[in-house]
């Protein structure tokens, strides 16, 4: 059983240890295996008839889980910022993240997703992550991650700060092997070291690559931009086979032919998706740790995950929320939104 602590009030953590009674929206479900085509499912309650602010902390208002045993996809929080390199607090998204959520509802007119008819989905809670000791955490969430894989869920992961896309992509590796990427974000994340260290949120990816984490031909970054230190800051990545989309390529334009184009590169691959905050412009997103002008909008953001529809998704992530820096609630909210994004797109979702 993972050695998982949800992030939620003392009612709902009483519940989940069964030393109390349980939230009066859901039961808590321990399945003992997937459930059949008709069987019930996890529904987020309407706001018809249990009011928003009422019940546990949970992303949507799932119900908690234990185990991921009998889930198709759950809801991870990593709640962990000591591989920032200025300005800390992402350690606290995962909590705004799902305070915020109660605001999501259960399917996606737009897109006529019904994840919550399709799938087995709760929220796991946090993994209890070591905030002294950052090669530890990620011995912990390598750890944390290779039993929600190896029990057929998919992880959705609430972050923290980019680091640990690293030990994820290890856990999702061992069952995979070497996976695609779309890896949305300011920054390319592939340095080497800093401050003589070799693990922190600017060089998650450069880590993969040197592991075979990765399959580089099948690798898509977009949103990149800002000041660097050198006059082609993108060289390594473009040896090693990644595509790099500039910021500035994005500016004024739909990225539905960008996504055609991702979907006939990734094929039948698994695919990791990796979303940094910080790809959306700080005038929509100010809540995070690293912010750059002029970035994507939140309608470019939801053409690329919906653009993923049709795709071998394995797991996805939304990092480097750090809620100080939003007192409004309003990066959180987007956040919560390009999660349930993420969700509608998993593989067995159907749509109406």
């Amino acid at each position: 059983m993972l050695r998982l602590l949800a992030s939620s009030c003392t009612q709902g953590t009483r519940a989940l240890m069964g030393t109390g009674p349980a939230p009066v929206f859901c039961h808590l479900r321990r399945p003992l295996g997937h459930q059949a085509s008709k069987a019930p499912r996890n529904q987020p309650p309407s706001s018809e008839f249990v009011a928003r602010p009422v019940g546990v902390c949970s992303m949507m208002r799932l119900p908690m889980q234990a185990s991921p045993e009998g889930l198709d996809a759950a809801f991870i929080g990593v709640p962990l910022d000591i591989g920032t390199s200025n300005r800390p607090g992402a350690r606290f998204g995962p909590r705004r993240i799902r305070e915020e959520s109660v605001l999501l509802r259960t399917v996606n007119p737009s897109t006529g997703a019904l994840p919550f008819q399709s799938l087995m989905v709760a929220d796991l809670g946090d993994v209890p992550v070591n905030l002294y000791n950052l090669q530890d955490s990620c011995r912990l969430i390598q750890e944390a991650y290779q039993k929600i894989v190896a029990a057929g869920c998919i992880p959705l992961t609430l972050g923290g700060d980019h680091t640990i896309t690293y030990p994820i992509l290890q856990a999702i590796a061992k069952k995979h092997g070497p996976v695609g990427l779309l890896h949305v974000d300011a920054h390319t994340d592939t340095a080497d070291k800093a401050l003589g260290e070799k693990l922190y949120h600017g060089t998650p990816f450069r880590r993969c690559v040197d592991e075979g984490l990765l399959d580089c031909k099948h690798v898509v970054q977009i949103g990149i931009r800002g000041p660097s230190m050198t006059l082609d800051p993108y060289r390594y990545n473009r040896s090693q086979g990644f595509r790099v989309v500039l910021a500035e390529d994005c500016w004024m334009k739909s990225l539905v032919p960008l996504m055609a184009e991702v979907r006939k590169q990734m094929g039948g691959k698994p695919l990791y998706i990796s979303f940094d905050i910080d790809a959306l412009d700080p005038a929509y997103a100010p809540g995070t740790g690293t912010p750059e002008i002029a970035g994507l909008t939140p309608s470019q953001a939801l053409e690329i995950i919906r653009g993923c529809q049709g795709l071998n998704v394995v797991g996805c992530d939304l990092v480097e929320v750090s809620p100080m820096y939003d007192l409004s609630g309003n990066t959180a909210l987007l956040a919560a939104n390009l999660l349930f994004e993420m969700l509608c797109i998993l593989p067995k979702v159907t749509t109406a």
